[in-house]
């Protein structure tokens, strides 16, 4: 069996993009997580709430889509969010279809962790200047537009 050249892994450590992509997922999501601790809130509970409180995304399946998140995943969180009353569910316009509220709870929720939240895009926005700011939402908001997404 012929071995792999230690070049080769030194090539993908240093370019893969999904491997950058997914550190600087886990470094950013423990920095929001440490920064909403005091609510109580992780910042996948946080952006829940906040969605389903901005009210764009209806039934499951949109707000799965609008979270780019897989359906058992969303549903495993919704149950939770519910089961501590931040959320309650009703039916949607379509019998089957079930949609999601906040509930005063889940507001009183989102108010305590929002100065939270606010902090920690503030110390992200200094660390990064203005012109980095922007550039990484820009960036990343090409990711999240189907046409660019890079398929086989």
């Amino acid at each position: 069996m012929n071995e792999i050249p230690t070049s080769t892994f030194a090539t993908i450590a240093r370019d893969c993009l999904c491997r950058k992509a997914r550190m600087a997922d886990r470094i950013i999501t423990r920095a929001y997580d440490e920064a909403l601790r005091p609510s109580g809130l992780k910042i996948t509970q946080f952006t829940l709430l906040v969605a389903i409180g901005y009210g764009e995304p209806g039934s499951i399946s949109e707000l799965a889509d609008w979270l780019a998140m897989e359906r058992t995943t969303l549903t495993r969180n919704l149950k939770l969010l519910e089961k501590e009353e931040l959320i309650v569910a009703g039916t949607g316009s379509h019998h089957k279809s079930r949609v999601f509220k906040l509930t005063g709870t889940g507001q009183q929720k989102v108010k305590q962790a929002y100065p939270l939240w606010r902090e920690a895009q503030a110390r992200y926005r200094e660390k990064l200047c203005e012109d980095g700011w922007n550039n990484s939402h820009a960036i990343l908001s090409l990711f999240m537009e189907p046409e660019h997404a890079v398929t086989r």
